[in-house]
């Protein structure tokens, strides 16, 4: 029998993370809406069991408790299982391995990371995925498996305001750990540099590279910053390698783009390939010269940047919507709280 005033319980590391604010603090609104009282809690790294004793009281008065990239070890998935009467676990990442430290490594593995994934997924009654790649790798494991795309809302972000009198502007936003991931793009923008002196490279984030052969412009991540910089660019970039980190990642940089109206260019990688259609909303670029080649053919066409822009926002408003996102989570959280464990 369902709660008449139900809890769920948000569980991440850190809430600024933007996996939990996109996927966790974007649903508070939602469930609130439907009657719910929401809480949200920060789970400390290590101390295995202890962690969750401390909670225990809020574990057993919680209707749901949603562990956001919170791996568990095999003994304190059992303790808080016995303590939670519904568990869902949300992950958005690769987390079962470990990002690769230097760019062209393999990521690194781990029994003990793998161990505590495994257990995670066992113990809980619902696996939410990411993506098909995350789910792939749950699915041994999980009693019950969801795949919902991290979402996001269309209506904050504005078409691209730049013109084709305005200097060629390419954009990239992320967090500093992932900016090695730009070094691939270097050679290929070096070389439009020299073609198009005008060209920058538009970082949206809180480092930036410092590349004596392509102009950078900086801009200090914020939200509303972020929104800004992509309505002044012409065209957004994804580039990753092709390992198992990386094939685990959401693609949520496209979607940003896209929801800006800008054309994309991606490496084929993981839910890349579900995002970009290509040359319907951007293209795909698996070496140096396909990233240039991309690029000038975009620098050069207003239209063709008009036509894949106007069809990445259409694609993400109709796949990737936040109120659908949120319609699918709320019902997944009422349904837990309906059935007997």
């Amino acid at each position: 029998m369902a709660h008449l005033n139900p809890q769920a319980t948000l569980f991440g590391y850190q809430h600024s993370q933007p996996s939990f604010r996109y996927r966790m603090l974007s649903l508070v609104g939602a469930l609130e809406a439907a009657g719910w009282t929401v809480h949200l809690e920060t789970y400390p790294s290590g101390r295995y069991g202890f962690r969750t004793w401390e909670r225990r009281a809020l574990l057993t008065r919680s209707s749901v408790v949603v562990l956001h990239q919170i791996k568990l070890s095999d003994v304190e998935a059992r303790l808080f299982a016995a303590f939670a009467p519904r568990v869902i676990f949300d992950f958005d990442d690769a987390i079962y391995v470990r990002k690769p430290r230097r760019l062209g490594e393999p990521a690194g593995d781990s029994w003990w990371r793998r161990r505590k994934f495994a257990a995670t997924c066992r113990a809980v009654d619902v696996v939410v995925a990411g993506n098909d790649v995350l789910a792939r790798a749950a699915a041994p494991y999980a009693q019950r498996l969801v795949i919902l795309p991290t979402a996001l809302d269309t209506s904050v972000y504005r078409a691209t305001a730049a013109t084709q009198d305005d200097p060629p502007t390419i954009a990239w936003v992320g967090s500093p750990e992932n900016l090695v991931y730009l070094e691939i793009l270097h050679p290929a923008l070096a070389r439009l540099s020299a073609r198009y002196p005008a060209l920058r490279l538009k970082v949206i984030c809180s480092k930036f590279p410092h590349w004596s052969d392509v102009r950078i412009d900086p801009v200090l991540w914020s939200p509303a910053n972020e929104i800004a910089a992509l309505a002044s660019a012409h065209i957004g970039v994804m580039p990753l390698t092709d390992d198992e980190w990386s094939r685990g990642k959401c693609a949520f940089k496209l979607l940003q783009y896209m929801a800006a109206s800008l054309p994309c260019v991606a490496s084929p990688v993981g839910a890349n390939t579900e995002a970009v259609l290509e040359d319907q909303s951007g293209y795909y670029a698996r070496n140096a010269t396909e990233w240039e080649d991309a690029l000038d053919r975009l620098i050069l066409s207003p239209e063709l940047r008009a036509r894949l822009g106007a069809a990445g926002r259409t694609l993400v408003e109709s796949r990737y919507g936040v109120q659908n996102y949120q319609t699918r989570y709320v019902a997944l959280l009422a349904s837990l709280v309906s059935e007997s464990r």
